[in-house]
């Protein structure tokens, strides 16, 4: 599983005027091929009358999913620059869909390419971009005679507490960095000394803004 990988935050979009002709950018994240497709469906539905839909996705750990369609502009100039702007920011489970409303100026196969790829770069800016870090839930049981010191210690530190359970002993929820949990369970023991019992009890994906 990775570790940690970048994507887009959630839904976005932008506007591009060039040489008239309008091209409306919608970005979303999309973690299978179907959810793609599904977005994509939806903004040719809201641009049914549009000139092009043109659109690019990029999927999976390895990017073993990477689709662009043209949507009718002369091959190669719209979807595949859209899917290049993915590559080079390093995006995952990302689509994009530009729409363009020909103004009536023809913009020539550089043009076109330079313009779908400013479009994605704008979309993908409007939206915003997060890390993805895979962390593990690490459950540290302690002796009530413990608590006020650890839970003081972790709240200090850069590892975020999801929460505290109360039983014979106290259950410190602790989210750590896959790879720093020989090191968080070092610190327990040391903390506690060696009176911390210390498990992985679950993995899962938090968010910072990149």
């Amino acid at each position: 599983m990775r570790a940690d990988y970048y994507t887009v935050k959630d839904y976005g979009e932008s506007e591009l005027i060039i040489q008239k002709s309008r091209f409306l950018t919608y970005v979303s994240r999309a973690e299978t091929e179907d959810e793609a497709l599904e977005f994509i469906q939806e903004i040719k539905k809201k641009h049914h009358n549009a000139n092009h839909n043109c659109s690019a996705y990029m999927i999976g750990e390895h990017d073993t999913i990477q689709k662009a369609n043209d949507d009718g502009e002369p091959t190669g100039t719209a979807g595949v620059p859209m899917l290049e702007v993915l590559k080079k920011q390093g995006l995952k489970d990302t689509v994009v869909v530009v729409t363009r409303y020909f103004g009536g100026i023809k913009l020539g196969g550089g043009g076109l390419i330079r313009a779908y790829g400013r479009a994605t770069s704008e979309g993908i800016t409007a939206t915003g971009t997060v890390v993805r870090k895979l962390h593990h839930l690490m459950r540290v049981t302690i002796d009530y005679t413990w608590l006020g010191k650890v839970e003081n210690e972790i709240r200090q530190s850069a590892y975020p507490l999801k929460e505290i359970s109360y039983a014979d002993g106290v259950n410190l929820f602790v989210y750590v960095p896959v790879t720093e949990e020989n090191v968080f369970t070092a610190w327990m023991a040391e903390l506690t000394n060696g009176q911390a019992e210390i498990v992985s009890t679950s993995s899962e994906f938090l968010e910072f803004d990149n």
